[in-house]
């Protein structure tokens, strides 16, 4: 049987989505934008296209005749991504209803599981408001 990671083995919820514009808060490619490729919710880490290269050694097969080096794609943690909009980054909240301005869900979303089981929820931006 596989070992579950995470806390405690409990699923973690995240709001990152694939093709999502990310951009990296901390480590070495802090500052930097790129489009999420993967999402291991087990893991909880995301691949971001083009960030935290490394280098991996290539073994020769029938259909890659010749070996090498080659530089992939390394997870990051999901704790160190967030979500980027047009204007900069931005935290990202699920909204019911067709109102897609900030402050638009506060009467609906105290509602209990008005979270991402309901059909029209949707996910918006909490600085602009901008529909994701």
């Amino acid at each position: 049987m596989a070992r579950k990671r995470g806390a405690g083995g409990a699923q973690v919820r995240t709001r990152l989505r694939r093709d999502d514009q990310v951009v990296v808060i901390a480590g070495r490619e802090r500052g930097k934008t790129g489009r999420v490729l993967r999402v291991d919710i087990d893991r909880q880490q995301v691949v971001v296209e083009g960030l935290n290269l490394v280098k991996k050694a290539i073994r020769p097969t029938q259909q890659r005749q010749q070996g090498g080096i080659s530089e992939i794609e390394a997870p990051i943690h999901l704790s160190n991504v967030m979500v980027s909009t047009s204007e900069g980054r931005s935290r990202i909240r699920y909204e019911k209803g067709a109102a897609a301005t900030p402050g638009a869900a506060t009467s609906g979303a105290s509602t209990p599981g008005a979270g991402t089981s309901g059909g029209d929820a949707r996910r918006v931006a909490v600085r602009t408001g901008q529909e994701l």
